[in-house]
């Protein structure tokens, strides 16, 4: 009998760790994928929003703010369900092109022994657009 309720307890204790470490993972998880999302989202919204007619008129990469964030919110709904997450713009300027976003992920409650909890996941990204060369000056040209 008491060898069969060590045999219990063991089972009990397996189960409940178990169901703990589903919980961090499906939150570690969460929070690895959302930072690939908001950065990939990031930069193709940023290259998306380019003004080009700005750029070679005066050599200078300049975005558009409206654009950036309809770009933005576009592609990002695509890929979650916007109902679990809030979406904060800092800081966009459009010249030279730098946005700072900040996704905050409700992850639900979770009730131990009574206790509610829920985790908030946070990611903030700053993205500056760059060009990989250098305008030539007007001597030059000549």
């Amino acid at each position: 009998m008491k060898e069969s309720l060590w045999g219990y307890w063991i089972i009990v204790l397996g189960i409940f760790v178990v169901i703990v470490m589903l919980l961090v993972s499906n939150v570690t998880t969460t929070n690895t994928q959302d930072y690939y999302l908001v950065k990939d989202v990031t930069e193709a919204a940023l290259v998306d929003s380019v003004d080009y007619g700005y750029y070679r008129y005066y050599k200078e990469l300049k975005i558009n703010r409206e654009k950036f964030i309809e770009n933005f919110l576009r592609r990002f709904a695509e890929q979650v369900n916007l109902s679990t997450y809030t979406i904060d713009f800092y800081d966009i300027y459009e010249a030279p092109p730098k946005v700072s976003v900040k996704i905050t992920t409700e992850s639900g409650n979770f009730i131990v022994n009574g206790d509610s909890t829920s985790f908030d996941i946070v990611n903030r990204i700053d993205a500056v657009l760059e060009t990989s060369g250098t305008a030539s000056s007007a001597s030059e040209k000549k």
